[in-house]
């Protein structure tokens, strides 16, 4: 039997279009509908964050390289996914107003401010921060024929994983917001996202060897923090003025 495309509107037999690929199926958008698509968009084993959850937390570059390479089907496509996780944690940081800067205290700079500005953008400036984790990863592993995008794929994959990590760690930095230990709170996450990203690192140039690639990325981190810092200064340089 004939089928119009309600997409395309091209005449196809079968159980989709071969013009632009939609089921020949679709039912009419309700409280199930939704339901559904939360499902299997959000929350489905085989292809959604669940997913992605478990294989960035047990296989993390493996999985990421085989993305890269061309195994696509069950991930959760890499920047829908830190937007999502992103946006969940600004959320959280804003709605609980948590104070990352209790101990902070300098003339110029008022952390309270900053910190009010990071918790109403942290989606985008989580999205702003990964270019620049990808030129530290281009610079130091850009001989192992990969190129930048691709790179960039794997950085964005890996802000995922610290924005999960960092979620699951959120109960404490509710508890001990606005008390001394919310700086140790702040150091073990950090060192957490190190550990994480030379996992990472390591699974996924697994053809060097761990000590080059602890030392690349070790210098690749080095090279962010270098970039970060010139352009936090020009930001408050002009700011100031």
């Amino acid at each position: 039997m004939e089928i119009i495309c309600k997409n395309c509107h091209h005449v196809f037999k079968g159980n989709y279009c071969n013009n632009c690929g939609q089921s020949a199926e679709t039912h009419r958008i309700n409280a199930h509908f939704l339901w559904h698509d939360i499902q299997h968009g959000l929350f489905h084993f085989d292809k959604g964050i669940l997913y992605s959850f478990k294989q960035l937390f047990t296989r993390p570059g493996n999985s990421v390289r085989e993305f890269i390479e061309g195994k696509r089907v069950k991930h959760f496509k890499p920047i829908s996914l830190v937007v999502i996780l992103a946006t969940l944690y600004g959320l959280l940081y804003h709605y609980f107003k948590i104070d990352f800067y209790v101990e902070n205290t300098d003339p110029v700079i008022d952390y309270k401010a900053f910190n009010e500005w990071m918790s109403t953008h942290f989606s985008w400036t989580t999205i702003a921060t990964i270019p620049i984790f990808t030129v530290g990863t281009y610079v130091c592993f850009r001989k192992q024929g990969y190129n930048f995008v691709e790179y960039f794929v794997l950085n964005t994959f890996k802000a995922s994983q610290r924005l999960f990590a960092h979620l699951i760690a959120f109960p404490l930095l509710y508890y001990f917001n606005g008390t001394p230990k919310m700086a140790i709170i702040v150091k073990v996450l950090y060192v957490i996202d190190l550990l994480l990203i030379f996992w990472t690192n390591m699974e996924f140039f697994n053809k060097l060897k761990k000590t080059k690639v602890f030392l690349l990325s070790l210098l690749s981190h080095l090279i962010y923090l270098v970039i970060v810092t010139i352009i936090l200064i020009l930001i408050f340089e002009i700011a100031l003025k």
